[in-house]
């Protein structure tokens, strides 16, 4: 490990893991909720206001002043212990402080707002909500809201359009690659493990007005992923990254 991946995985592990680790493991953060199991399968699509490809997921600065950006989930088959969640979806917009990056300046982004799709009954919702604060980055801000919403997504021929009830919207395509198919980025040093893989795209329009936000761009990037997941293989994320943090304090102190 070169001494820029180590710094870069060192500050992610030491801000990220103390915030997130005790309220993400199994849907803790409900009451009677902490042995439920989970498991969500389907697409994540998403985009941010970075030049594709984002740098962030490789620890670099934003291409522009901030990274602002959004993660879509829409799920096809998934459930939180006995309450079924297929066909629902929940998004994620956050923008982190002028001049850092994504993940030196988790906690500290200037929001992070989670919107729940309105369709799902009030016990999907309050699944969605425990699932949602696990696998998107609901934690990287103290500024936080919830809010539900219609959240669709129209498929018309390579673009796919994304709409997040009145406040985002996103449409974008995936690029064509130098030898064919569609650029793919496989385990990133970001990577959770909704983010093991994704195609690389880019945005026709990406808009957001809500936090107090006017954005407006377009030729950004863009990313379209599948997955599944769930809350074994979460646990073992997490305990994967406390492994690495101890061992990284360990390596760090001097010799005696």
């Amino acid at each position: 490990m070169n001494r820029r991946t180590f710094l870069f995985v060192s500050a992610v592990l030491l801000v990220v893991l103390p915030t997130v680790a005790s309220t993400r493991l199994l849907g803790d953060d409900l009451p009677g909720t902490r042995k439920v199991p989970w498991k969500i399968a389907g697409q994540l699509e998403e985009a941010c206001s970075c030049s594709a490809a984002c740098p962030c997921w490789f620890g670099s600065m934003p291409t522009r002043m901030n990274c602002a950006g959004t993660q879509v989930i829409f799920i096809d088959r998934g459930h939180f212990g006995s309450v079924r969640l297929d066909g629902l979806a929940m998004a994620h917009f956050t923008q982190s402080p002028d001049n850092q990056t994504m993940m030196e300046s988790f906690g500290r982004w200037n929001f992070s707002y989670l919107y729940i799709d309105e369709k799902a009954t009030p016990k999907q919702r309050e699944a969605l909500e425990t699932v949602g604060k696990i696998v998107l980055p609901y934690e990287g801000s103290a500024t936080t809201k919830i809010q539900y919403v219609p959240i669709t997504r129209v498929v018309n021929g390579k673009e796919n359009t994304i709409t997040v009830g009145g406040y985002g919207t996103i449409v974008g395509h995936l690029v064509e690659g130098g030898l064919g198919g569609h650029p793919k980025i496989v385990n990133p040093p970001g990577a959770d493990p909704v983010h093991r893989e994704y195609f690389q795209g880019a945005t026709t329009k990406l808009t957001y007005n809500d936090a107090g936000q006017n954005w407006n761009w377009k030729n950004t990037n863009y990313m379209r992923g599948e997955f599944t997941v769930d809350s074994d293989e979460y646990e073992k994320f997490d305990a994967g990254l406390a492994q690495k943090m101890a061992e990284m304090k360990k390596s760090s102190e001097p010799a005696k």
